[in-house]
């Protein structure tokens, strides 16, 4: 999904490291993944359907690729927001 929209992600592991988890429990208080966060709109979600309703609400028929902001979610695997 992001792929197709241009927007590039940075994913992190809850799983492999304890400071990414401690930063998913500062910015969204549980231990849920997926969990969205795009910092460019003051923006934080959970559940893979709201992300992926989002993100095409968002990002899509956007053509400024280069102005698009990176958004993050922390998955313990490949989420269906990332895959679409």
């Amino acid at each position: 999904m992001a792929e197709s929209l241009g927007v590039e992600l940075e994913l992190k592991d809850i799983e492999s490291d304890a400071a990414i988890e401690a930063e998913l429990m500062e910015k969204g208080g549980k231990h849920q993944v997926p969990f969205l966060v795009d910092a460019d709109k003051d923006v934080a979600m959970y559940e893979s359907n709201d992300i992926i309703d989002y993100m095409r609400e968002n990002y899509a028929g956007s053509s400024d690729v280069a102005n698009k902001p990176r958004i993050h979610t922390a998955a313990d695997a490949t989420c269906v927001a990332c895959e679409g």
